[in-house]
Formats: C-alpha cells, sequence, structure tokens
C-alpha cells in the first residue's frame, strides 16, 4: 500500500487540485494516492477500505476528471447500500467538481417523491448516485438509460449484498455496456463479493487498506466494564465529565436503539434514535436536530448510521459491542475527522463482548485501555473546571449586566446565593454515577498461557478523572433552553460494516 502523498502528485488536473485545496486537502490518503492513478489509467478496481479512508475521493477525482464539458450525457453511476450514503457521496462529488459547474450530480433514493427524480433525470445530468431499488424503479419506467455510462461504481458491495439487492445489482450493471470502467469497494471480501467481481470486472487491480491504516491514530479507544442496566448512566457521567457536546450511541437492533434511547432520557440526556423504522422525513428531522446541536445524542444502528456525514463527533459509544470487527471501524469512524481528535468508548457486559474487544484489537493493531467510570468526586471537578471557563468567559460582558443587578436584589432580600446556585445546579449538573462494580474474567483462549492467570491483560486501568475535562464550551442546559425553567434533562449545544441481514437492525 502506498503511503500518503501530495495530490499534485498524481496527475490531476488545475480544476481537481482547486477543489480538493478548498476543501481543505493537501495529502491525498494512502487508498487514494493508490487508487486515482490506476483509475485515470482506465483500469478496474476492487478496493478493501472502511469508512472514513477517503474512498469517496478516491474513485470521485477520477471519475470527475473523465467528464468533458462537451459531453452532457450521462457518464457515471454510483450504487450504494443507502439513501444517507447516497446523499453523502452526492454531496462529496459536488464539492469535489469544484470549477466544473457544467458537471451535474443527482442523488436518486426511495423515500423520496420520485417525480422530482423524474424530471431531475430528464433534464440531464452527468454522474447519478443512487440506491439499487430506486434505480432499478427508474429503469423499468423508461426514465433511467444507462448506455452512455462509462464508469460504473459499487460503493459499500458487501452492504448491498447484506440488505438483498444482489438481484438489482446485477441486473443494473448487466444493463451498462461492457466496454465500461467498473470500481467496486468493499469492507470485506466475501465469496459472494468476489463472484461478482468476477463476472464484472474485467482484470482489476486490488487495493486494501491494512490493519494499520483501518482505524484512525487521532482516536482514543478504550473500554470500560459496567452492568447492562447501568450502561445509560455510565454514558451521561462521561458525557458531562468530558463535557461533551455530541455523541453517537452505537445498538445492535433497532429494538435496542428505542429502549437505549428511553433510558438515556431518563438519565438526562436529550437523544434520539435514527434506524430503519423511520420514514425519510423522520430521518432527516432527526440529523438536522443532531447536526444543529438541539439534539446532544444520536442512537443508531450501523444500518440507519451509513452514510451519516455529521462533523465533531466528540465520542462514539459502543452501547452495544459489534459482532464483527469491520462493523467496529465504520463506528469509530464517525468520530476524529478532519485532523481533529476523536474518542471511542465501548461498553463492556459480558466475556463475550471482551472477546470482541480482544478480536478488534488484533484486527486494527490498536491497543484498547481498559478505564473505570468517574467518580462523584471525579465529576464534581469537571462541574468546578467548567463553569471556571464559563464565568471566565462572560466576565465583564454587558450582556450579563441586568441579571447580575438581579442577583444582587435577590441576595439583598435574604435569599441565599448558594442555595439558589444549588438549586439550578440541580437539572444542569446531575451527579449520578455507576457505583456497581462488576469483574469480568478474560476469556479463557485469551488468558491460557499467561504466568498470572489472571483477569485483564489490557495492561492495567486508566481512571477518568485523572484527566482534565475536555472542551471550552463546558456543559450546556436542557431542552428549556432558559435559565429559569424546570426540567431535569440535559442536551450538549454545539460551539455528520459488515451488517448481518438476519438481525434486525
Amino acid at each position: 500500500m502506498k503511503q500518503e502523498e501530495n495530490f499534485d502528485n498524481l496527475g490531476l488536473s488545475q480544476e481537481s487540485l482547486n477543489a480538493v485545496e478548498k476543501m481543505g486537502f493537501t495529502i491525498a490518503s494512502p487508498i487514494q494516492s493508490e487508487a486515482i492513478p490506476k483509475l485515470l489509467e482506465g483500469r478496474d478496481l476492487i478496493g478493501q477500505a472502511q469508512t472514513g479512508t477517503g474512498k469517496t475521493a478516491a474513485f470521485g477525482i477520477p471519475l470527475l476528471e473523465s467528464i468533458e464539458e462537451s459531453d452532457q450525457s450521462l457518464r457515471g453511476l454510483v450504487l450504494c447500500p443507502t439513501r444517507e450514503l447516497a446523499i453523502q457521496v452526492s454531496k462529496e462529488l459536488i464539492r469535489l467538481t469544484g470549477e466544473r459547474k457544467y458537471i451535474r450530480v443527482l442523488a436518486v433514493f426511495g423515500g423520496d417523491p420520485i417525480y422530482k427524480q423524474i424530471k431531475a433525470v430528464k433534464d440531464g445530468v452527468q454522474i447519478i448516485v443512487g440506491t439499487p431499488g430506486r434505480l432499478m424503479d427508474l429503469m423499468e419506467r423508461k426514465i433511467l438509460n444507462l448506455d452512455t455510462v462509462k464508469m460504473a461504481i459499487m460503493d459499500e458491495a458487501d452492504e448491498m449484498l447484506n440488505m438483498g439487492f444482489r438481484d438489482d445489482m446485477e441486473a443494473i450493471l448487466s444493463t451498462i455496456p461492457k466496454t465500461r470502467q467498473t470500481v467496486l469497494f468493499s469492507a470485506t471480501m466475501s465469496p459472494p463479493i468476489m463472484d461478482i467481481a468476477s463476472r464484472y470486472l474485467r482484470n482489476p487491480a486490488h487495493i486494501k487498506v491494512t490493519g494499520k491504516e483501518v482505524t484512525n491514530s487521532r482516536i482514543e479507544q478504550c473500554y470500560v466494564e459496567v452492568p447492562h442496566g447501568e450502561k445509560a448512566r455510565l454514558v451521561s457521567s462521561l458525557a458531562r465529565h468530558y463535557g461533551m457536546k455530541s455523541a453517537i450511541v452505537f445498538c445492535n437492533t433497532k429494538k435496542a436503539a428505542d429502549e437505549t434511547v428511553r433510558s438515556l432520557r431518563q438519565a438526562g440526556l436529550k437523544s434520539d434514535a435514527i434506524h430503519g423504522d423511520l420514514n425519510q422525513s423522520q430521518r432527516n428531522q432527526v440529523l438536522t436536530s443532531f447536526r444543529n446541536g438541539q439534539l446532544g445524542v444520536l442512537v443508531a444502528t450501523d444500518v440507519a448510521a451509513r452514510g451519516i456525514d455529521v462533523s465533531d463527533v466528540d465520542a462514539v459509544f459502543n452501547y452495544d459491542i459489534p459482532g464483527d470487527r469491520e462493523s467496529y471501524v465504520h463506528r469509530i469512524g464517525r468520530t476524529g475527522r478532519a485532523g481533529k481528535e476523536g474518542r471511542a468508548i465501548s461498553l463492556v457486559s459480558t466475556s463475550s463482548d471482551l472477546r470482541k474487544i480482544r478480536t478488534v484489537e488484533k484486527f486494527s493493531q490498536v491497543k484498547m485501555v481498559k478505564i473505570e467510570a468517574p467518580s462523584s468526586k471525579d465529576i464534581r471537578q469537571s462541574y468546578v473546571e467548567q463553569m471556571g471557563k464559563i464565568a471566565a468567559n462572560i466576565s465583564g460582558n454587558e450582556d450579563y449586566k441586568h441579571h447580575r443587578k438581579l442577583v444582587e436584589e435577590i441576595v439583598e432580600s435574604g435569599v441565599s446565593a448558594e442555595e439558589l446556585l444549588a438549586y439550578f445546579m440541580k437539572s444542569a449538573c446531575p451527579l449520578d454515577v455507576v457505583d456497581s462494580k462488576i469483574a469480568i474474567r478474560e476469556p479463557y483462549e485469551e488468558s491460557r498461557g499467561r504466568s498470572s492467570g489472571g483477569r485483564g491483560g489490557s495492561g492495567g486501568s486508566q481512571k477518568y478523572g485523572n484527566r482534565s475535562s475536555g472542551g471550552s464550551g463546558g456543559y450546556n442546559r436542557s431542552s428549556s433552553g432558559g435559565s429559569g425553567s424546570g426540567g431535569s434533562r440535559t442536551s450538549f449545544k454545539k460551539s455528520a460494516p459488515k451488517r448481518k441481514i438476519k438481525i434486525k437492525a
């Protein structure tokens, strides 16, 4: 696998170089530096890569480079498993077009009025990004003709197979001229994936992101042992201790996601779920609330999270440990983006959970640190630091002069300032902590042969309370938005896998 190198060494046009520079990138990721030259040569390609490796630009830049201004026909087709991913990919391609305004990109997917998409197709586009089901619908209506397509891309092909789209995928590929260039990206290379590759790709180049490259070095990865019934309180404690503004909590099933939302709300966190039972309008509403900071915690299943493009996510919580290592990599890739640091915390309740953690460690070649839940003293100290920052920021600010006068009058009337502050702090700064302790024995196959024969193997535990709280915004009050209204819920104010189809996710 090639190492990172400058985009200007990849033989790109000035338009592409300007576009990536405007997006803030100068260095191509390993998969981009390997894939882009091969695709520019016109070769078919198989890429094994997870979310966050930069694969959209890896296929998107060569696709855009192949389109000439004089050619207004449909030239590129990108197949995606979910509408969220289709939207994300189309937005990324639009950004990569840069100054080439003559290139039009369209996303088509179910859950959106088809008549709008029909009109857009008829108006003319050069690139269509879509889900297999909606593409088939447009083809059956004689709206979409693929005779002019020169490059076909299957993004997250393993997910499309797991979702039952194989027949649609093959029907679409069979319709496109065989002279096309075909690109396949997948997190895993199962026999069905390789079968499709052998049937529809010609002498493809192979690219694989190695174990050391699948996880972002800027993401702090750790785990904590906690009773299942205490998970919601633990997430609440950690969020407050670190002053997190936003977090994504992953569950393995739709039912678990809904139950987790109820538990997190009871723990005082403003949260909502996104999963397959929500229609497009409901998904958009939840994601919009999360992006603009009205919602502090997004609870998601692996399928629904595909294509979620939300920046500045402080942490990812594996509320349920995923059943496969690729899902883990996809999940934690939602934090630590755009050069920022992130945190991934896995909640371990059983020896089976711990066994999965060990499997992920071997795959990603990253040692996870075992941590402990913050104590009541730790959280109080975090609040002191956060409130100190808030006080420093508002000191001398004229916007608060009338409220300062109000406080003075209240105190002069005989009301205790300490008692009044404690009343409001009870809502803004809950002090619930996880007191229950569990001891999970190291899986036998992992501990066998060690001289100590003991548990752990994590190189010792690290207590969260030893670290200073992050973030400059402090912890923000509840959904009421006012300083005097009641309610105990709190929100974070903002300063965007291999899935088994048998599991209802």
